[in-house]
C-alpha cells in the first residue's frame, strides 16, 4: 500500500462483516500501513439508526461523521441514502459479507484493480 487506509467494519461479533449499516450499533476500525499490516484500532459504539424500516437522514449523517476518518465502510447492507451520504463525505462504502479479514483483502483487492484503470 502506498499510503494508511482505515476501514470500519459493521459488525455484531467482531469476527464477521454481519451487521446492516442501519441497524448496526458498533463499527470495528481498521487500519492498513503502509507496509501492508492490518491492525484493529479500536471498536466505535454509535447509536442504530434504522427503526422498523425508516431512517432519520439527520441521525444518519450524524454516524457518518463519526466514521469520517475511515476510507471505506464494509456492512452487509447499505441502503442508497446511506450510500451516497457515506459517499458525499469520502467514505467509499462496500457490502461484503464474512470473515472480516477475508473481507477487507477482498475490498483491498477490488481497489488496488479498480485504481489500475484510473
Amino acid at each position: 500500500m502506498d499510503k494508511k487506509i482505515r476501514i470500519a467494519v459493521a459488525s455484531v461479533d467482531g469476527i464477521d462483516v454481519n451487521s446492516h449499516f442501519g441497524r448496526a450499533n458498533k463499527f470495528f476500525i481498521y487500519e492498513m500501513d503502509e507496509e501492508g499490516t492490518l491492525y484493529q484500532l479500536e471498536i466505535r459504539n454509535l447509536n442504530a439508526v434504522c427503526a422498523n424500516g425508516s431512517h432519520n437522514e439527520e441521525s444518519i449523517k450524524k454516524n457518518l461523521v463519526k466514521l469520517k476518518d475511515c476510507d471505506y465502510l464494509l456492512v452487509s447492507k447499505i441502503g442508497d441514502i446511506p450510500r451516497m451520504l457515506a459517499h458525499s463525505m469520502g467514505i467509499e462504502s462496500y457490502e461484503i459479507s464474512g470473515d472480516i479479514v477475508e473481507a477487507i483483502e477482498k475490498l483491498l483487492t477490488y481497489v488496488k484493480i479498480n485504481n489500475l484503470f484510473m
